[in-house]
């Protein structure tokens, strides 16, 4: 059997352009969640659910590979939102609210998600309580690919929000969507590839 790749399963949600913002239908699918606060780059909250989320998907997927379903281990991803929208713009990332995933199978339960987070809490990972399996439905929705540094992404989330979405008749129906296809840890900034996602509706 050849093993699942949520990127190779749904190649025009993870393999977007860098020159066209692209009109997608996302269907529902399954993620490993956990929700935090703060600086992605200096909270330890975010280092903590980034090691909760790895930790438990990699303990998933080696069971589910024993019992004869193997898949690669999708991307991070993450929901970006702030009480303040101007926060986004401020750079005031102290008060960035956001939510981390990784996408599942959908043969991965509540049982294969407990079993992983047991697994994981041998090996004294932290925030394991925090973890939930969830679906997200975002539909209809933009996205484009962003090569560069993270903080680099502002210009073209305005082109986005104020002139692509506008122009075609889209309003905002969820938080911003980011999906990072690159490791921050090997790869230079500039070099870094994400999808920067927004669910849209006709207005």
């Amino acid at each position: 059997m050849d093993k699942y790749d949520v990127r190779k399963q749904f190649k025009e949600l993870y393999a977007p352009r860098a020159r066209d913002f692209a009109v997608v239908t996302v269907p529902p699918l399954n993620y490993l969640m956990l929700d935090g606060q703060g600086n992605p780059g200096t909270a330890p909250e975010y280092a903590a659910a980034l090691e909760a989320l790895y930790s438990v998907s990699y303990a998933v997927k080696f069971a589910s590979k024993h019992a004869g379903r193997d898949y690669a281990v999708g991307p991070l991803e993450g929901l970006w939102m702030a009480d303040d929208p101007g926060a986004f713009t401020r750079g005031d990332k102290d008060s960035w609210k956001w939510t981390m995933m990784i996408p599942q199978p959908d043969w991965i339960g509540p049982a294969d998600l407990q079993d992983g987070i047991a697994n994981a809490a041998a090996k004294k990972v932290p925030r394991l309580d925090r973890l939930r399996l969830e679906t997200l439905d975002e539909g209809l929705s933009v996205q484009i690919l962003h090569i560069g540094s993270y903080d680099d992404e502002a210009p073209t989330l305005h082109r986005l929000h104020h002139e692509f979405m506008p122009a075609n008749g889209f309003g905002f129906a969820g938080p911003h969507h980011e999906i990072y296809l690159s490791d921050a840890r090997r790869v230079a900034p500039e070099k870094l590839k994400t999808i920067l996602r927004q669910p849209v509706r006709r207005i």
